[in-house]
């Protein structure tokens, strides 16, 4: 299976990043918007962080020409994937909506050519439900910011061929990725399963009066946080002892959270309208912090680990 031409449609928060991944690999890469102004839209902002990356020593010049080379954009869908490859669509998470466009792509594509969702969260055996080749349908949910984060999660429909996957992992290997298979198509695929877990846990941390809002961050931040990127889970348990570990999880596992839905620390504030830094206020007064300030702060941090510790290790 060759990937050599790529359609990526969706110009927000993670199509140009998506897109810039692929060239950067070597593929051509086009855009697809709904207007042009938002394929122009696309195409600024992958430029934009392939100089990011070329600025930050993670590529060369010399890659970053040839990938700005290999995007366009456009906006007739129907002639952007006559000869694609790979598909992949960041829309928004609307079920009815991606379904009706997988549909299309089922019907515009070739008999060959990958289709690939980026959703978060949505099952992609129901995306696929209504295509008459859902064996060439998965899930490629890339991370944000896409283009500093390296996981991508490739998510396998109930009809997702096995030789897909590891055609899309293999290129997403080459394209300097680090894919994870999931397989099989659950709620929160596989990083928001285990980040809504410790979400749901942290809540019930304040709504007991356990800690502090501002501590709770402080002790995933500064503690077992901070060692993720090269002690992962297991590794970490492996290294305290199962034995130990089995001790302290079954002590704690007692007093943890475990009604099947949010928190009423989590939910009051939604129901009370703090829906977090949009609306000036949410875990947080937003009125006191810069979100823009801490994005970037983030970007910065993920920028210097990957580079100057060659993330992963493996």
């Amino acid at each position: 299976m060759r990937f050599e031409n790529a359609v990526v449609i969706g110009t927000g928060m993670m199509g140009p990043g998506i897109a810039l991944t692929l060239a950067l690999g070597g593929m051509r890469v086009t855009i697809a918007s709904r207007s042009a102004e938002g394929a122009a839209r696309g195409i600024e902002t992958a430029r934009r962080q392939i100089e990011v990356l070329r600025s930050n020593g993670l590529i060369t010049d010399d890659a970053a020409a040839a990938g700005r080379a290999r995007i366009t954009a456009g906006v007739d869908l129907e002639n952007l994937v006559r000869d694609a490859n790979l598909v992949i669509e960041s829309a928004p998470e609307n079920m009815q909506f991606k379904q009706e466009l997988f549909v299309r792509l089922d019907g515009l594509t070739s008999p060959d050519c990958v289709l690939a969702s980026n959703t978060s969260g949505l099952s992609i055996t129901a995306v696929a439900s209504r295509c008459t080749r859902p064996e060439r349908v998965l899930t490629a949910h890339f991370w944000n910011p896409p283009h500093l984060m390296p996981l991508v999660e490739l998510v396998k429909g109930e009809r997702t061929a096995d030789n897909v996957v590891e055609a899309v992992r293999q290129l997403l290997l080459h394209c300097g990725k680090v894919p994870v298979v999931v397989k099989k198509d659950r709620p929160g695929q596989l990083g928001n399963r285990l980040q809504m877990a410790l979400v749901r846990e942290a809540a019930y941390i304040v709504q007991e009066g356990i800690a502090t809002v501002e501590d709770v961050d402080r002790a995933a931040k500064m503690g077992f946080g901070l060692r993720l990127p090269v002690y992962g889970i297991f590794e970490h348990q492996d290294a305290v002892g199962l034995d130990m570990g089995l001790h302290i999880l079954d002590y704690v596992a007692q007093d943890l959270y475990n009604e099947p839905r949010a928190p009423m620390e989590y939910r009051g504030h939604v129901e009370r309208g703090e829906t977090g830094a949009k609306s000036g206020r949410g875990f947080y007064d937003w009125s006191t912090k810069n979100l823009d300030e801490v994005k970037a702060l983030r970007d910065r941090f993920v920028l210097d680990v990957v580079r100057d510790y060659k993330l992963p290790p493996d």
